[in-house]
C-alpha cells in the first residue's frame, strides 16, 4: 500500500512538474529607463530599470536573467543578473540590471543616443523563474521606444 501511494504521489509530482508552462503564466518585462554613466573613455556602464510584473496567484523568484541588449536595432552590450529576486504575486517588480557596454561595438547607435528623443530599444534573453511547483526557463523578448 505505502509503495502504491509513493508511486502515486512520483507520477503526480512528474505531471506538475512536467505540465508547469501550462500552470505559471510568463511574467511581463516593459523597460522603464535606461541610465547611462561613462565607465572610462572606451566603455560605458548601462543600468536598464525593469518593472517585471507577476500575473501569476503565487510568488515568483527569479533565479537568474541572461539579456542582451539593442539600441537602434545594433547590439550594444549583454549581461547577467545572478542575484535572485522575488516577485510577489499579482504585483510588479521593479529590478536595475547593468550592461557594460564599449563604444567601439556601438557603432551608429552611440549617435542616435546622443541625438534622438525616441529610440528605438530590443531586449532579449532567458529567465529562470522558481515556484512552489518548480523552476521554469523561458525565452522572452521584449521591443520598444525609450526616451533617454
Amino acid at each position: 500500500m505505502k509503495r502504491a501511494s509513493f508511486i502515486i504521489l512520483f507520477f503526480l509530482c512528474a505531471l506538475i512538474t512536467s505540465c508547469l508552462s501550462l500552470i505559471v503564466e510568463k511574467p511581463s518585462i516593459v523597460l522603464r529607463k535606461i541610465t547611462l554613466i561613462p565607465r572610462s573613455s572606451a566603455e560605458m556602464n548601462i543600468f536598464l530599470g525593469l518593472d517585471v510584473q507577476n500575473p501569476n496567484f503565487f510568488d515568483l523568484t527569479l533565479k537568474s536573467f541572461e539579456y542582451t541588449v539593442y539600441l537602434n536595432n545594433e547590439k550594444i552590450g549583454n549581461g547577467l543578473l545572478g542575484e535572485e529576486i522575488l516577485i510577489p504575486s499579482s504585483s510588479t517588480t521593479q529590478v536595475q540590471v547593468p550592461v557594460v557596454a564599449k563604444f567601439n561595438d556601438w557603432g551608429k547607435s552611440l549617435k542616435a543616443i546622443i541625438t534622438s528623443d525616441n529610440l528605438p530599444y530590443k531586449i532579449e534573453g532567458k529567465a529562470d523563474i522558481k515556484t512552489v511547483f518548480g523552476s521554469i526557463e523561458f525565452p522572452f523578448s521584449k521591443e520598444g521606444h525609450i526616451n533617454i
